[in-house]
């Protein structure tokens, strides 16, 4: 492993990715530490410290997902989960409408054109919580303070303050969605999911510390601590197992013959993932389930606050929800990104068939059915890996943080792997091209020294 970190900062191109990267990640967690104008920090880190102690809230989650960029009041408090949400809708949107199919299929033109109404499509949503968020917070008092300034919240009855922070919120975000196009495009991996990893792996020091002092004042017994590392070892490992794992269905493709040449044939597989969706199901189930909170944040109604009361993140009944939304997505975006029918299709015209399996519309179904057994395996396993906080809390008694398992930990293990994979990627073609170097430098040495024997001056000097 050494050796192999050592032969990737010996690729100059890959290391100015990497260096590139890191930059970006740095120029990101410094922003987070930018407030927002009109925002008491202090009594924002109380009034999230109060709802923690409550369950959370739909800010408690944001704060998750943007690396505590709510908790410090940061200009980047809305994180880039509405890039995340806009692409989800826009994925939709591109297998429900034809006009966004046929432009997807027309190569990188068409791509570039569905990554403009993509970002259109940020910036629409993040106005919308950036409305939500900034009312909010208008309202809220902790310990009899106000979290917004006194003159910011009276500015023009407050409205001031609501289009102060919409603006604010909105440039943040977009800010954060340039740097992430910026890293796939110059860096390593992907970049909106290493923002991701980056606020996640940003505050695992700090929940470090505290489970230390846990241990040192007694909160957490020897044993428990035990059984928590225990559980996240086989966390761990299950996670890599099954984001690892494939499904390989045989292909033989079949030989052909032009203008008397021979070409084709041979075998190979269609590899198919065990968990296509990746980590979209846990998010976009904890977004739509924290919903209720939210409304109850903004709404006094009765019976918006018996169904936050009904579906409490501590109570079975969430966890039972969250498990069977976690499915549903699983199975919706497996099919928005994967098209049995195409890859069918794309087989036959290159002569390429299962065996034992007709090409064309029995090869679709048979793909589609594979996928839908396999799929139902990776389900099981989100689920299982997202509702394990709730039995880490069970099992030591104790209020475990929330990155230590689940949602948190699938995205590191799951964001690793991929920019691994990618730097891998860089690195065996780099060899490639080292090694074919040196075999074109050999040929034309060889050529050379064929035409020096074979030319008439070596003759006559012999």
């Amino acid at each position: 492993m050494i050796a192999g970190l050592s032969n990737v900062w010996k690729i100059a191109e890959l290391r100015k990715r990497i260096l590139y990267t890191l930059a970006l990640l740095a120029v990101y967690r410094a922003g987070v530490f930018i407030t927002m104008p009109g925002i008491d920090p202090v009594a924002m880190k109380a009034y999230l410290a109060a709802l923690q102690s409550q369950g959370g809230g739909f800010l408690s989650l944001f704060n998750f997902f943007s690396g505590g960029a709510i908790e410090q009041a940061s200009i980047f408090a809305l994180g880039i989960m509405p890039y995340i949400t806009a692409s989800i809708i826009m994925s939709l949107l591109t297998v429900a409408i034809p006009t966004l199919e046929r432009l997807q299929k027309e190569g990188e033109q068409g791509r570039r054109k569905i990554n403009q109404y993509t970002r259109y499509g940020t910036i629409a949503i993040s106005i919308v919580h950036g409305v939500i968020m900034s009312t909010y917070l208008r309202s809220q008092t902790v310990q009899n303070q106000s979290i917004v300034n006194v003159d910011w919240a009276a500015w023009g009855g407050g409205v001031g303050f609501v289009l102060m922070a919409v603006i604010t919120l909105c440039a943040g975000t977009a800010f954060i969605m340039w740097l992430g196009e910026r890293i796939t495009e110059r860096g390593v991996g992907n970049g909106i999911s290493l923002i991701i990893f980056a606020g996640i792996v940003a505050r695992l020091p700090s929940a470090a510390y505290s489970t230390f002092l846990g241990i040192q004042s007694g909160t957490y017994a020897p044993v428990e601590m035990l059984l928590l590392g225990a559980m996240m070892l086989f966390i761990l490992t299950s996670i890599v197992f099954v984001e690892k794992g494939q499904r390989r269905l045989p292909v033989q493709y079949a030989k052909r013959v032009v203008q008397g040449k021979q070409y084709g044939g041979g075998a190979t597989h269609l590899p198919l993932k065990i968990n296509v969706a990746g980590v979209i199901p846990p998010i976009f189930a904890s977004t739509i389930l924290m919903f209720p909170m939210t409304l109850a944040s903004m709404v006094q109604a009765e019976w918006i606050e018996k169904l936050q009361a009904l579906i409490n993140p501590a109570g079975w009944r969430y966890q039972v929800l969250f498990a069977v939304m976690i499915t549903f997505f699983a199975y919706f975006y497996t099919a928005v990104q994967f098209n049995p029918v195409d890859v069918a299709d794309n087989m036959r015209k290159f002569g390429g068939f299962i065996p034992g399996v007709r090409p064309g519309k029995a090869t679709a179904e048979y793909i589609d059915y594979v996928l839908t057994r396999i799929t139902a395996g990776g389900a099981i396993y989100l689920s299982a890996v997202c509702v394990s906080p709730v039995l880490l809390q069970r099992m030591v008694s104790n209020q475990v943080p929330f990155y230590f398992g689940g949602t948190g930990l699938l995205i590191v293990v799951s964001v690793a792997l991929e920019t691994v994979e990618q730097i891998r990627g860089y690195t065996i073609s780099s060899q490639y091209e080292d090694v074919s170097a040196q075999a074109a430098v050999r040929i034309r040495a060889r050529v050379k020294a064929e035409q020096e024997q074979s030319s008439p001056h070596s003759g006559s000097s012999s």
